[in-house]
Protein backbone atom coordinates (compact mmCIF):
# COMPACT_ATOMS: atom_id res chain seq x y z
CA UNK A 1 0.00 0.00 0.00
CA UNK A 2 1.37 3.49 -0.47
CA UNK A 3 2.54 5.71 2.21
CA UNK A 4 0.29 8.40 0.76
CA UNK A 5 -2.99 6.68 1.20
CA UNK A 6 -5.41 8.34 3.22
CA UNK A 7 -5.39 6.90 6.60
CA UNK A 8 -6.99 9.73 9.02
CA UNK A 9 -6.52 7.86 12.19
CA UNK A 10 -3.24 7.51 11.56
CA UNK A 11 -2.41 10.92 10.76
CA UNK A 12 -4.23 12.08 13.41
CA UNK A 13 -2.90 9.99 16.14
CA UNK A 14 0.71 10.76 14.61
CA UNK A 15 -0.33 14.66 15.08
CA UNK A 16 -1.52 14.34 18.55
CA UNK A 17 1.80 12.37 19.18
CA UNK A 18 4.03 15.45 17.96
CA UNK A 19 2.31 18.05 20.00
CA UNK A 20 2.59 15.64 23.20
CA UNK A 21 5.81 15.10 22.42
CA UNK A 22 6.77 18.66 21.71
CA UNK A 23 5.42 19.45 24.59
CA UNK A 24 7.37 17.62 26.57
CA UNK A 25 10.15 19.07 24.88
CA UNK A 26 11.62 15.83 23.96
CA UNK A 27 15.11 15.90 22.06
CA UNK A 28 15.58 13.18 19.61
CA UNK A 29 19.32 12.18 18.71
CA UNK A 30 19.38 9.90 15.53
CA UNK A 31 22.22 7.90 13.97
CA UNK A 32 21.76 5.47 11.19
CA UNK A 33 18.50 6.97 9.68
CA UNK A 34 19.51 6.04 6.30
CA UNK A 35 19.24 2.44 7.01
CA UNK A 36 15.51 3.13 6.88
CA UNK A 37 14.07 2.07 3.67
CA UNK A 38 12.08 4.50 1.65
CA UNK A 39 9.96 1.46 -0.23
CA UNK A 40 9.05 -1.52 0.38
CA UNK A 41 8.51 -4.20 3.33
CA UNK A 42 10.26 -4.40 6.87
CA UNK A 43 10.47 -5.85 10.13
CA UNK A 44 11.72 -3.04 12.47
CA UNK A 45 13.36 -4.76 15.67
CA UNK A 46 12.89 -2.75 18.84
CA UNK A 47 14.11 -2.75 22.05
CA UNK A 48 11.71 -2.86 25.01
CA UNK A 49 12.63 -0.71 27.97
CA UNK A 50 9.43 1.66 28.17
CA UNK A 51 5.92 1.84 26.72
CA UNK A 52 6.19 4.38 24.96
CA UNK A 53 8.94 3.19 22.54
CA UNK A 54 6.45 1.92 19.84
CA UNK A 55 4.91 5.77 19.84
CA UNK A 56 8.29 7.02 20.09
CA UNK A 57 9.59 5.28 16.90
CA UNK A 58 6.23 6.10 14.83
CA UNK A 59 7.10 9.48 15.54
CA UNK A 60 10.99 9.34 14.68
CA UNK A 61 9.87 7.37 11.59
CA UNK A 62 7.45 9.59 10.04
CA UNK A 63 9.56 12.70 10.38
CA UNK A 64 12.62 10.93 8.48
CA UNK A 65 10.27 9.70 5.73
CA UNK A 66 6.42 9.77 6.33
CA UNK A 67 6.13 5.96 6.30
CA UNK A 68 3.71 3.95 8.62
CA UNK A 69 4.39 1.07 11.25
CA UNK A 70 2.24 -1.88 11.61
CA UNK A 71 3.04 -2.75 15.34
CA UNK A 72 1.98 -6.42 16.54
CA UNK A 73 0.42 -6.26 19.88
CA UNK A 74 -1.42 -7.71 22.51
CA UNK A 75 -4.72 -8.90 21.97
CA UNK A 76 -5.77 -7.44 25.41
CA UNK A 77 -4.75 -4.05 24.33
CA UNK A 78 -7.33 -4.48 21.02
CA UNK A 79 -9.55 -5.17 24.04
CA UNK A 80 -9.71 -1.96 25.62
CA UNK A 81 -12.70 0.05 24.15
CA UNK A 82 -10.66 3.24 23.10
CA UNK A 83 -7.16 1.99 22.59
CA UNK A 84 -8.75 -0.47 20.42
CA UNK A 85 -10.53 1.30 18.42
CA UNK A 86 -7.12 3.50 17.61
CA UNK A 87 -4.82 0.34 17.38
CA UNK A 88 -7.78 -1.23 14.75
CA UNK A 89 -7.78 2.27 12.85
CA UNK A 90 -3.92 2.56 12.46
CA UNK A 91 -3.77 -1.07 11.12
CA UNK A 92 -2.11 -2.61 14.22
CA UNK A 93 -1.71 -6.43 14.17
CA UNK A 94 -3.45 -8.21 17.48
CA UNK A 95 -2.03 -10.95 18.42
CA UNK A 96 -3.48 -13.51 20.65
CA UNK A 97 -0.58 -15.24 22.68
CA UNK A 98 -2.64 -18.56 23.33
CA UNK A 99 -3.13 -19.19 19.03
CA UNK A 100 -0.40 -16.36 17.08
CA UNK A 101 -0.94 -18.06 14.29
CA UNK A 102 -3.83 -15.76 12.71
CA UNK A 103 -1.04 -12.42 13.68
CA UNK A 104 1.82 -14.02 12.29
CA UNK A 105 -0.42 -14.85 8.67
CA UNK A 106 -1.44 -10.98 9.11
CA UNK A 107 2.43 -9.82 9.53
CA UNK A 108 3.42 -11.81 6.38
CA UNK A 109 0.59 -10.41 4.56
CA UNK A 110 1.28 -7.03 5.04
CA UNK A 111 5.08 -7.29 4.77
CA UNK A 112 4.64 -8.74 0.94
CA UNK A 113 1.99 -5.38 0.64
CA UNK A 114 5.33 -3.24 1.23
CA UNK A 115 4.47 -2.37 4.70
CA UNK A 116 6.49 -2.20 8.01
CA UNK A 117 6.39 -3.72 10.58
CA UNK A 118 7.27 -3.14 13.80
CA UNK A 119 8.14 -6.06 16.82
CA UNK A 120 9.48 -6.06 20.18
CA UNK A 121 11.87 -9.75 19.57
CA UNK A 122 11.97 -9.80 23.45
CA UNK A 123 8.65 -9.64 23.88
CA UNK A 124 7.79 -7.77 26.86
CA UNK A 125 9.01 -4.71 28.39
CA UNK A 126 12.46 -5.11 30.26
CA UNK A 127 13.67 -3.95 33.59
CA UNK A 128 17.52 -4.26 33.10
CA UNK A 129 17.72 -2.29 30.45
CA UNK A 130 19.57 -5.00 28.21
CA UNK A 131 18.86 -6.72 25.35
CA UNK A 132 17.26 -10.24 26.75
CA UNK A 133 17.41 -13.37 24.13
CA UNK A 134 15.18 -12.97 21.42
CA UNK A 135 12.03 -15.09 20.71
CA UNK A 136 12.45 -16.44 16.99
CA UNK A 137 9.63 -15.13 15.18
CA UNK A 138 11.02 -12.24 13.73
CA UNK A 139 13.80 -13.73 11.63
CA UNK A 140 11.16 -16.47 10.57
CA UNK A 141 8.89 -13.75 9.29
CA UNK A 142 11.39 -11.44 7.64
CA UNK A 143 12.62 -14.75 5.92
CA UNK A 144 9.02 -16.40 5.17
CA UNK A 145 8.53 -12.60 3.66
CA UNK A 146 11.85 -11.80 1.73
CA UNK A 147 12.50 -8.95 3.75
CA UNK A 148 15.19 -7.02 5.87
CA UNK A 149 15.63 -6.51 9.66
CA UNK A 150 16.36 -3.68 10.96
CA UNK A 151 17.75 -3.23 14.40
CA UNK A 152 16.73 -0.21 16.06
CA UNK A 153 17.91 0.35 19.80
CA UNK A 154 15.44 3.23 21.48
CA UNK A 155 17.13 4.83 24.83
CA UNK A 156 15.74 6.94 26.84
CA UNK A 157 12.11 6.53 26.14
CA UNK A 158 11.84 4.65 28.89
CA UNK A 159 12.21 7.51 31.04
CA UNK A 160 8.73 9.26 30.18
CA UNK A 161 6.61 5.26 30.90
CA UNK A 162 7.44 2.03 31.48
CA UNK A 163 7.00 -1.09 34.00
CA UNK A 164 7.14 -0.52 37.90
CA UNK A 165 7.89 2.67 38.16
CA UNK A 166 5.16 5.36 38.36
CA UNK A 167 5.26 8.37 36.09
CA UNK A 168 6.58 11.65 36.62
CA UNK A 169 5.37 14.20 34.16
CA UNK A 170 8.82 16.70 35.81
CA UNK A 171 10.71 13.99 35.20
CA UNK A 172 9.52 13.66 31.45
CA UNK A 173 10.33 16.58 30.27
CA UNK A 174 13.58 17.64 28.17
CA UNK A 175 14.08 14.12 28.02
CA UNK A 176 16.96 13.18 25.37
CA UNK A 177 15.61 10.51 23.27
CA UNK A 178 18.40 8.09 21.43
CA UNK A 179 17.77 6.25 18.08
CA UNK A 180 20.45 3.91 16.90
CA UNK A 181 19.31 2.53 13.74
CA UNK A 182 21.75 -1.02 12.28
CA UNK A 183 22.52 -1.92 8.56
CA UNK A 184 19.78 -4.51 7.84
CA UNK A 185 20.14 -8.05 8.09
CA UNK A 186 19.20 -9.26 4.70
CA UNK A 187 16.82 -12.74 4.77
CA UNK A 188 18.46 -16.25 4.19
CA UNK A 189 16.10 -19.20 4.65
CA UNK A 190 19.08 -21.31 4.29
CA UNK A 191 20.85 -20.38 7.61
CA UNK A 192 19.68 -21.47 10.78
CA UNK A 193 16.86 -19.65 12.19
CA UNK A 194 18.69 -19.64 15.92
CA UNK A 195 21.61 -18.50 14.80
CA UNK A 196 20.11 -15.38 12.71
CA UNK A 197 18.49 -14.75 15.89
CA UNK A 198 21.70 -14.77 18.03
CA UNK A 199 23.25 -12.88 15.80
CA UNK A 200 19.97 -9.92 15.71
CA UNK A 201 20.35 -9.89 19.35
CA UNK A 202 24.19 -8.87 19.52
CA UNK A 203 23.20 -6.48 16.55
CA UNK A 204 20.51 -5.22 18.63
CA UNK A 205 23.10 -4.99 21.95
CA UNK A 206 25.45 -3.32 20.18
CA UNK A 207 23.50 -0.44 19.30
CA UNK A 208 21.83 0.08 22.98
CA UNK A 209 25.59 -0.19 23.98
CA UNK A 210 26.30 2.64 21.22
CA UNK A 211 23.38 4.57 22.37
CA UNK A 212 23.89 4.75 26.53
CA UNK A 213 28.06 5.27 25.58
CA UNK A 214 26.82 8.59 23.66
CA UNK A 215 23.54 9.60 25.57
CA UNK A 216 24.19 13.44 26.50
CA UNK A 217 23.10 13.12 30.74
CA UNK A 218 24.95 10.80 33.12
CA UNK A 219 22.62 8.43 34.63
CA UNK A 220 25.17 6.70 37.51
CA UNK A 221 23.28 6.27 40.35
CA UNK A 222 19.57 6.50 38.94
CA UNK A 223 17.10 4.42 38.41
CA UNK A 224 17.26 4.62 34.60
CA UNK A 225 20.78 3.44 34.08
CA UNK A 226 21.39 -0.42 33.71
CA UNK A 227 23.54 -1.67 36.35
CA UNK A 228 26.62 -2.78 34.91
CA UNK A 229 26.87 0.97 33.93
CA UNK A 230 26.85 2.52 37.46
CA UNK A 231 22.60 2.75 37.66
CA UNK A 232 19.97 0.96 39.82
CA UNK A 233 18.31 -0.89 37.73
CA UNK A 234 17.78 -4.29 38.24
CA UNK A 235 20.16 -6.97 36.98
CA UNK A 236 19.31 -9.18 34.02
CA UNK A 237 19.07 -12.07 36.83
CA UNK A 238 17.13 -10.39 39.20
CA UNK A 239 15.28 -8.72 36.32
CA UNK A 240 14.37 -12.30 34.96
CA UNK A 241 13.25 -13.22 39.22
CA UNK A 242 11.03 -10.53 39.05
CA UNK A 243 8.95 -10.78 35.88
CA UNK A 244 8.37 -14.74 36.57
CA UNK A 245 6.64 -13.78 39.64
CA UNK A 246 4.52 -11.15 38.18
CA UNK A 247 3.59 -13.65 35.72
CA UNK A 248 2.83 -16.68 38.34
CA UNK A 249 0.71 -13.56 40.03
CA UNK A 250 -0.96 -12.97 37.32
CA UNK A 251 -1.41 -16.52 36.38
CA UNK A 252 -3.10 -17.21 39.74
CA UNK A 253 -5.24 -14.14 39.23
CA UNK A 254 -6.56 -15.36 35.81
CA UNK A 255 -7.23 -18.67 37.48
CA UNK A 256 -8.94 -17.66 40.62
CA UNK A 257 -11.39 -15.59 37.82
CA UNK A 258 -11.76 -18.40 36.14
CA UNK A 259 -13.50 -20.46 39.11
Amino acid sequence: MSKRTPEPVYTTAIGVGRLIFGALRLKPIVTGAEHLPATGGAVLAITHFGYMDFALTEWMVWHRNRRRIRFMAKKGAFDKPVVGWLLRGMRHISVDMKAGGEAYSQAITALRAGELLGVFPEAGVNRSFTVRDLKTGTVRMADEARVPIIPIAVWGGHRLLTKGRKPSLAEARNVPIRFAIGAPFTPDAGQDVRQRTMALRASMQALLDEAQASYPENGTGLWWQPAHLGGTAPTPEEAAVAEAERQRRKAAEAEGKAR
